[in-house]
């Protein structure tokens, strides 16, 4: 909790903070990187520092931490905090990296706002940074606890059993520990970070989820290619498309993610589009291991069906639910393809039964679209869960 007179403080000064954040992450990172070229070498995704979409994704999380704790002083924000300690801990980001972070952070604050930052706002917002680094800090030692792994040592080297081609741009990987050792259990939903090193020397790490359900002593990822169109290919995806072959290692995280699902009765409706089909796949798998008894409905949307990476998968995993339906959307769709599935996903039409709970997964403008709709229907916000592949910028975006 806030105090009061930091509370005072940051309610007064959270209009102009807001209004600078940009310009205090942007600063926060050129200091950070200065000081540690290391960290945006093997921790930091270099492709979303150079969009810019990892400064929007701190800008609102800070931003929306000290506005709860202003507007809602006696709770916390645990889905956001939970969110970023899964992130953290599939990174293997410690303790002491909150302090590096605070250092840089606070001059840049200072830098940016000047004479504005008097002893009384710099010790309100310190309050802030520290009551959010201290809450994702008990969070992710409880999540390197779960893994039976110490803080930061979250990787292992695991061998290449397979590689298929899905589409033109998704390769699917099975992986097994190379040791030999039993692989981690993991829940439907989550993902695992890959750490790849580049031709330049740098360790690049990005999340894939994991796309079969626990139980098989084998792991599955399917990574999409990254195609520019005028920047950059994606460093990790292109690395790991031209040049990872059966029988090849890769050093992979222990499995995290706050999207998982829950052991329900209850009616589901499960959403992706593009590669985001690939949690949904774990979920859908795991879901007919129990026999899920109540409805589920199936949605995806995508370019077009060849696109759609493991679309027989996505079918035949439905097909095996007693009370299920798969629904695909596609933009450019082939002769005979229904015109009401054509287009962007639309739920007009589709039955949604009370009760029921959803998981997205997909761009962010897509699960926004879908969101709206399931609150249009009756969905209680509380009953529809999220994954965002890359910085969240959902907060940062309002």
């Amino acid at each position: 909790m806030l105090s009061e007179p930091s509370t005072a403080t940051v309610r007064a000064t959270l209009p102009a903070v807001g209004a600078a954040i940009g310009d205090i992450a942007d600063l926060f990172y050129r200091k950070l990187f200065d000081a540690h070229p290391e960290l945006l070498r093997d921790l930091f995704n270099r492709g979303n520092q150079a969009s810019g979409a990892q400064r929007l994704a701190l800008a609102g999380s800070i931003a929306a931490f000290a506005a709860h704790l202003v507007e809602h002083p006696d709770t916390r924000p645990d889905v956001m905090l939970g969110r970023i300690a899964h992130k953290h801990a599939s990174l293997g980001v410690t303790a002491a990296q909150y302090d590096v972070v605070h250092t840089h952070l606070f001059a840049a604050i200072a830098e940016v706002l000047g004479d504005a930052v008097t002893p009384e706002v710099a010790a309100a917002w310190d309050e802030v940074y520290w009551l959010m680094a201290n809450a994702l800090i008990a969070v992710e030692e409880r999540l390197y606890a779960q893994q039976g792994v110490v803080a930061g040592d979250v990787w292992r080297d695991w061998e290449v059993v397979s590689r298929t081609e899905e589409t033109e741009d998704v390769a699917t990987f099975r992986i097994h520990p190379a040791d030999g050792a039993p692989a981690p259990d993991f829940h439907p939903g989550q993902y695992v970070s890959v750490q790849v090193e580049l031709p330049d020397g740098a360790r690049q790490i990005r999340q894939y989820s994991l796309s079969s359900a626990p139980g098989s002593t084998l792991r599955s990822i399917a990574v999409k290619r990254v195609r520019g169109g005028g920047a950059p290919d994606g460093e990790v995806s292109r690395q790991l498309h031209e040049r990872v072959r059966a029988g090849d290692r890769i050093r992979v995280s222990a499995p995290y993610g706050d999207l998982v699902l829950r052991s329900s009765d209850a009616p589901l409706l499960l959403a992706s589009a593009g590669i985001g089909c690939t949690p949904m796949l774990s979920m859908l798998e795991q879901l007919a291991n129990d026999g899920h008894a109540a409805p589920v409905t199936v949605v995806h949307g995508d370019r077009s069906p060849g696109t759609h990476a493991l679309r027989a998968d996505h079918a035949q995993l439905t097909g095996k639910l007693p009370d299920a339906a798969a629904h695909f959307w596609y933009e450019n769709p082939e002769p005979g393809h229904p015109a009401n599935r054509t287009g962007q996903v639309d739920l007009t039409g589709l039955v949604i039964a009370s009760g029921t709970h959803a998981y997205l997964c997909g761009p962010l403008p897509f699960m926004r679209s879908v969101r709206t709709q399931l609150l249009a229907r009756g969905v209680p916000a509380a009953d529809i869960h999220y994954e965002v592949f890359g910085p969240d910028l959902w907060l940062a975006r309002g």
